[in-house]
């Protein structure tokens, strides 16, 4: 197992760090620290957070929180869509009793 992981560097706020992760999931993880740079260059440049941990630790709330509302969209995007599902089953099985009628 240890034979798909490979070592990758990623930057954030000029700090580096190396990471082991999947060769396959390489990409996945650079996006996602661009993301995370982005988001604690944009906290810090506002002035009000100081200190690397606490950037980090409004950075991580921030991203949690847009995660969340994506999941609850998604979720009553899904439940409307089954809805519309289930009324056009009713139609449907209502057509069919109408066609044996």
């Amino acid at each position: 197992m240890t034979e798909n992981l490979s070592t990758t560097s990623v930057k954030i706020l000029d700090k580096e760090y190396r990471i082991s992760c999947p060769r396959e999931e390489e990409a996945s993880l650079q996006r996602a620290a661009h993301q995370l740079h982005d988001k604690m260059k944009e906290i810090k440049s506002g002035g009000k957070v100081i200190g690397l941990e606490r950037i980090a630790v409004m950075a991580a709330l921030n991203m949690s929180y847009e995660l969340l509302r994506l999941k609850e969209n998604q979720f009553e995007n899904n439940t409307d869509a089954q809805q519309q599902i289930q009324d056009m089953m009713g139609k449907l099985d209502q057509a069919l009793i109408n066609l044996d009628s």
